[in-house]
């Protein structure tokens, strides 16, 4: 039994105490909202628990104080920016809060955020995603997740013994879902009131979630910022995976229990040689996602999604218009962006899906122009990776529940110069007003920051009329953003001024179709 107890507290400047199931946990007062950092929803996922369900947590006597974030997930080093002062560990089953401190008589809208990156990086610590502002702007509760990640969390090793579970990260995500149910009136929250939001392989686990039966009256709305909905793979190829894993390790098939204590360090270092290895032999794919496995996810995503069997709920989905330029960047190889691996992602394709002829692939590319080019090589992987599972997402659901689409074209004049444009996760500071959150940012170098923040009120007013209301309407004289469906394909395009446009990228949605198509 939870119960909300700071909204009494004597001292504004007092540090708020909530009661939760597992015991009480202080926080700390930021203005008008109280911070909790590295709530435990479960038990650590080290020692005998690091391949099991999340389980219970330990409760506590007395109070906790919630003051800094648990341990980050281990992962290997990558270009997510994560603050060198964490500590990676197990004990990385953890949660933040953002709350009002002012009493309400009506319980909060409740916003539960899932980080990206591809499955095998990141952090809910990450200053970018810090949920005051969002909090304040909406009046509502804003929960960030932490969860296993890479040979972890999405690494199906189940074909190895019944010891490995599949599909962990998304447990864990569940775990933390029915924490916020079991839990979170206590904040102010209400539990049947939840919006689940993620952004890249976050918004991939909001898009798998919303057709696991696990999940049904877990969340009521959803935003999934550039999801990577087809980034979801057959256990037959999971198996494959599994045992490439093992050859890097050195481990023999028959001694795989000993995964079960091997140091870490090491399951975290032969990970990290595996998701280079698999997007670098094979452009598209990742080594780590979600997996089919018969219980959790009973089918593909898409497939569910195009039967209708999607929860019936409210949902926002878009991209950015330059996800791919990013990756060149960085020079990930997480999402092929030059024109040989690009076109080694359309041979693979095209041989997993029998109506995807070479002829059907020469019509897809050329709807871009002479695909050799650098250019036209990113926008297909964009497209293909993310804006196409986007739109093949909402026209399913736009069928049986309200569905808007977005895409995110403003770019500042520095990303402009740097020809990163509208790239990859360059929309998270406008949603969570965290503009500056890195030591040296470089975004306004050029400038470009009133408007930046314009755009951004914008946006969280959108998101947080959405988690209350079932509508982003911002409710400020912004430009109407009407529902999609698939005969108009209407979408916000997000600018400096926004523009509502009846399917802005018409010829390229139209030579790809309506089938799906992705790895498998």
């Amino acid at each position: 039994m939870s119960t909300r107890v700071f909204d009494t507290l004597p001292d504004e400047a007092a540090a708020p105490v909530v009661r939760t199931g597992y015991g009480d946990v202080r926080g700390r007062r930021e203005g008008a909202i109280g911070v909790w950092r590295g709530i435990p929803y479960a038990a650590s996922a080290g020692g005998k628990n690091r391949f099991r369900r999340p389980q219970p947590a330990e409760p506590w006597d007395g109070v906790r104080d919630c003051l800094e974030f648990g341990d980050v997930a281990p992962q290997s080093a990558g270009f997510v920016p994560v603050d060198s002062g964490l500590q990676v560990g197990d004990d990385c089953l953890w949660l933040n809060v953002w709350a009002p401190v002012t009493s309400s008589e009506e319980p909060r809208p409740v916003m539960v955020w899932l980080h990206g990156g591809a499955f095998c990086l990141g952090t809910a610590a990450q200053a970018i995603y810090d949920g005051r502002r969002l909090a304040e702007t909406g009046n509502l509760i804003v929960v960030s997740v932490n969860y296993r990640l890479g040979a972890l969390g999405f690494l199906d090793l189940s074909s190895l013994g019944a010891e490995f579970t599949p599909n962990l990260g998304l447990h864990d995500q569940i775990a933390a879902l029915e924490w916020v149910r079991d839990n979170i009136a206590a904040f102010g929250g209400d539990p049947d009131n939840v919006t689940l939001f993620g952004e890249s392989s976050g918004a991939g686990c909001v898009t798998a979630l919303m057709t696991s039966p696990r999940t049904e009256g877990l969340f009521h709305r959803a935003i999934a910022q550039s999801p990577p909905a087809t980034t979801v793979f057959g256990q037959e190829r999971a198996a494959v995976v599994a045992d490439r894993y093992l050859e890097i390790l050195e481990l023999p098939r028959e001694r795989a229990e000993e995964l079960l204590d091997m140091p870490i360090e090491r399951m975290v270092a032969a990970a990290g040689i595996l998701l280079d290895e698999v997007p670098s032999r094979e452009p598209g794919r990742l080594a780590a996602a979600p997996v089919v496995d018969g219980d959790l996810l009973p089918a593909y995503p898409s497939e569910r999604f195009q039967q209708g069997l999607s929860h019936h709920i409210p949902l926002i989905i878009g991209t950015n218009k330059d996800e791919a330029s990013l990756f060149r960047v960085f020079r990930s190889p997480i999402m092929p962006v030059t024109p040989d691996a690009v076109n080694a992602m359309l041979r693979e394709v095209s041989g997993q899906h029998p109506g995807m002829s070479p002829e059907r692939i020469a019509e897809i590319a050329s709807a871009y122009g002479n695909i050799s080019t650098p250019r036209a090589a990113l926008d297909m992987s964009t497209d293909a990776a993310f804006r196409m599972p986007a739109h093949w997402v909402a026209s399913a659901h736009s069928a049986h529940s309200p569905t808007w689409m977005y895409r995110f074209d403003h770019a500042t004049p520095m990303l402009k110069a740097a020809r990163v444009g509208a790239g990859h996760a360059t929309e998270l500071p406008y949603v969570f007003g965290t503009f500056g959150s890195f030591d040296h940012d470089p975004t306004f170098w050029l400038g470009g920051r009133k408007a930046a923040q314009e755009i951004s009120g914008r946006i969280m007013r959108r998101w947080v009329a959405f988690a209350g209301h079932s509508v982003p309407a911002a409710l400020d004289g912004s430009k109407h953003w009407p529902p999609y469906w698939a005969g108009k394909r209407t979408t916000l395009v997000i600018d400096a001024v926004d523009r509502v446009l009846d399917d802005p990228d018409r010829d390229r949605n139209s030579v790809w179709g309506d089938q799906v198509v992705g790895f498998f």
